[in-house]
């Protein structure tokens, strides 16, 4: 399995492609990043990635898996990334 580009990576990947310096690509970045934490709460997209959510959950009884032991899990709120329908084409091919 292929190894995950780390930071510096993907920003040199954006400098080359945009013909723009590491600096202003990493600062893009940063940017994209930081505008999405802000938006996240009421869905932020990124066209042909996808889309940031925040999901409501409900409480739940769920089950101690080492003791069978029933235990109530609290309603929480959940971030979850809904994968575009672009992307998933691009990185699995038209069916």
């Amino acid at each position: 399995m292929a190894k995950s580009l780390t930071k510096s990576q993907i920003v040199s990947g954006v400098a080359e492609k945009a013909e723009i310096s590491k600096k202003q690509a990493a600062a893009a970045i940063e940017a994209l990043v930081a505008m999405a934490y802000k938006g996240a709460k009421d869905a932020f997209t990124v066209p042909g990635l996808g889309k940031l959510v925040l999901v409501n959950r409900k409480a739940r009884m769920g089950r101690n898996p080492a003791t069978g032991e029933v235990i109530k899990i609290a309603a929480k709120k959940v971030v979850k990334f809904r994968v575009a329908k672009a992307a998933k084409d691009a990185i699995l091919g038209k069916k």
